[in-house]
């Protein structure tokens, strides 16, 4: 029998030793298994003035089977009505009779003639709905008609569902709008277009590239640095981007092609091969934070020609759900989760460690409040193909006047732009990993980067079959860092090339600071490790580490 002193003397040690593993278990941070959210969301016209084969039926009928297909499954989603659709009977009737909590129903901002002319307007469009930036869109209004065209879908949207829609979603709303709708009826959730250059007359580049983010209060477009200068609803990517090919579609065009999720298109949702290896990379491979997907389709397209991509996708989702590998959700019950979560824009990331078919084309996006950065592994080569820097302080020129053309365009800071700094038939632009090796410069290759992840920090580690050694990278909120591990001695640089005619942002290359200007809006990158020179080798500029390593800091850039 132990005596009670030595029982005391135990216990407290126990307890001790309790305490001491729980704090060191709290002290260090463990990456939670991301969730992997999908919205599927269907937005609705009433008519489609490009093509008369398109009637109001054709369109009301694509709903149905959208609705049929979803039951089919167990999957619920959101509608988004434009205005016109809103006020038809037959939608009302339709979308009624579907289960609250499964489904949700929205609205989707695009603006049709009889809005304008309910709100006291006159119609400028040459169709009662015109697909232009200045006619269709809340950019081609003044923010005091803005508010009234709120107003009257707002009002005659309760009137409908006797309730306020709580998501609301298109290519682009400003942020005047946003506020508004969140101010006055409270709206939970919002969505915009995926990063495109000129397709469909509008362009935004740039920007934080998937997941959803808190927009600026003066440039809805541009993620917020700072709680107190956001709008507090999370913008959601819609239409699921090819996170290898999308980016570099359309080089040296005035629009872009599209390979996406959406079930219309022969490669891409459309695709079995394509949607398969998709959501394989979506739910397998690593990504900071969560990740994120929309599914569904604009009833524009008709069911004949998204049928296909529908019946494909959907079933796999179900399997997914029922295998808890995703969250399928509406897009007000994923904008609440986010708002619980994150009370500022979260480090994201999205990662494809395996490419379609033979391709060996690798990479991985980041995103955070500060920048973007995307790195693409390509034939045992690694590229920065682009880095961007958000400022909360950079106005949208469609905040305080209405857009006068057909087209809209939206942007970020650019550091590296892989895409308009390149050319077809010329080699892309991009930061690229070289060498001084037998006295030559020389790209340093490389196997299969590996990718982990802590909280908020994504981890690469390249293995390079030039040298024995690795290429360590950690990607976090505000922070670049990169250290080559070898016990090689190895003269290792990034270059940044482009093409001759690109219009590049740097005003002075200093030795720890980049000074840039773009759009008259001035910034800097620093390196708080490492150095930027302009090399004599044609090169833009060269980033040189020192001991070994580079930092540069994202969080600090005026």
């Amino acid at each position: 029998m132990i005596p009670k002193k030595n029982r005391i003397s135990k216990l407290v040690t126990c307890l001790f030793c309790i305490t001491t593993l729980t704090a060191m278990a709290q002290s260090v941070k463990v990456a939670q298994p991301a969730p992997k959210i999908v919205n599927i969301v269907n937005f609705i016209r009433l008519l489609e003035p490009r093509d008369a084969k398109i009637t109001q039926d054709v369109l009301y009928q694509t709903v149905v089977k959208q609705v049929e297909i979803m039951k089919k499954y167990k999957l619920g989603g959101t509608f988004l009505l434009q205005y016109d659709a809103l006020m038809d009977k037959r939608y009302q009737d339709l979308l009624a009779t579907l289960p609250k909590g499964t489904f949700e129903i929205g609205a989707w901002w695009e603006i049709p003639q009889p809005l304008v002319e309910n709100a006291g307007m006159k119609w400028r469009g040459r169709y009662p709905w015109d697909w232009r930036a200045n006619i269709g869109f809340a950019t081609g209004y003044t923010p005091a008609e803005r508010e009234k065209l709120i107003d009257v879908y707002f009002t005659d949207f309760k009137k409908v569902f006797g309730y306020y829609p709580k998501t609301v979603a298109s290519w682009f709303i400003d942020a005047h709008s946003l506020n508004y709708m969140y101010e006055k009826y409270h709206i939970i959730a919002s969505a915009n277009c995926k990063d495109q250059y000129g397709t469909d007359g509008y362009t935004l580049w740039g920007g934080y590239w998937n997941q959803a983010y808190y927009p600026s209060k003066i440039n809805s477009y541009m993620p917020a640095q700072h709680a107190e200068k956001q709008i507090p609803v999370p913008i959601f990517r819609l239409l699921g981007s090819d996170p290898v090919r999308q980016y570099d579609t359309g080089i040296s065009s005035s629009r872009q092609g599209v390979i996406t999720l959406e079930p219309v298109y022969h490669f891409g949702g459309g695709d079995s091969t394509w949607v398969n290896w998709f959501f394989k990379t979506l739910v397998d491979d690593k990504s900071v934070g969560f990740n994120y997907t929309q599914a569904g389709q604009e009833n524009s397209f008709t069911w004949d020609a998204m049928r296909k991509g529908f019946e494909i996708q959907m079933p796999l989702i179900a399997k997914l759900r029922d295998e808890h590998k995703v969250r399928v959700e509406t897009m007000e019950q994923s904008g609440t989760w986010f708002k619980r979560t994150y009370k500022i824009t979260p480090p994201t990331s999205f990662t494809v460690s395996k490419d379609i078919g033979t391709s060996d084309l690798k990479t991985a996006w980041f995103n955070s409040r500060f920048y973007r950065i995307n790195i693409l592994w390509e034939h045992n080569n690694l590229r920065i193909r682009d880095i961007h820097l958000f400022d909360e302080k950079m106005p949208s020129v469609y905040e305080t006047e209405p857009v006068t053309s057909n087209e809209c365009t939206f942007f970020t800071l650019p550091i590296v732009d892989g895409y308009l700094w390149s050319k077809r038939r010329e080699p892309p632009a991009g930061m690229r990993i070289k060498a001084m090796i037998d006295g030559k410069e020389a790209l340093l290759e490389g196997g299969d980067p590996k990718f982990s992840k802590t909280t908020g920090t994504l981890h690469i580690s390249w293995p390079l079959t030039t040298v024995k050694g690795s290429l360590e990278i950690d990607l976090s909120e505000g922070q670049i860092k990169m250290n080559l591990v070898s016990k090689a001695k190895l003269d290792w640089f990034f270059d940044l090339n482009t093409v001759a005619t690109a219009k590049l942002p740097f005003e002075n290359v200093g030795a720890n600071k980049l000074d840039c200007k773009f759009e008259d809006i001035n910034y800097s990158l620093k390196a708080i490790k490492g150095t930027f020179s302009k090399p004599d080798n044609g090169a833009v500029l060269r980033l040189k580490p020192q001991l070994n390593g580079i930092v540069l800091n994202l969080s600090d850039i005026n």
